[in-house]
C-alpha cells in the first residue's frame, strides 16, 4: 500500500475522527446535544495534539462516550464499543486522555 502510494505520488490523510461521531451517537439514540459535546472534545484534543497517533475510531468512540456521560445520558463503555467495533479498553484510555486534555485548556 505504501509502495503504491509513494509511486503514484498520492498524499493520503488520515482520518478525521469527528466524521464516525454522527454514526456512533446515532447508533446509541444519543441526542444532537451530545453530538455536539464529543465533537468540541475532540476539537480540544487535536488542539492539545492528543490525536496524533492514535485511532480515528477509538478517539470518537471515546468521545461519545464522554460527551454522553457529560450531558447525562446513560450509555455503558460496552455498547459504544459494540458500536464502534473497538475494545472498551480502548475507549477507557482514550476517554481519560480527551477529559484530561479539556481539563487543560479550563484550567486559568
Amino acid at each position: 500500500y505504501r509502495y503504491v502510494v509513494r509511486e503514484l505520488g498520492l498524499e493520503i490523510q488520515p482520518a478525521d475522527p469527528a466524521s464516525y461521531v454522527p454514526r456512533f451517537a446515532s447508533g446509541l439514540d444519543l441526542s444532537e446535544e451530545t453530538e455536539r459535546r464529543a465533537r468540541e472534545l475532540l476539537d480540544t484534543a487535536k488542539e492539545q495534539g492528543v490525536h496524533s497517533g492514535k485511532s480515528p475510531v477509538g478517539l470518537a468512540a471515546a468521545a461519545v462516550y464522554a460527551a454522553a456521560l457529560l450531558t447525562n445520558e446513560k450509555v455503558t463503555q460496552g455498547a459504544v464499543s459494540e458500536v464502534a467495533d473497538i475494545s472498551e479498553v480502548t475507549i477507557r484510555n482514550r476517554y481519560h486522555e480527551l477529559l484530561e486534555a479539556e481539563e487543560r485548556v479550563q484550567l486559568p
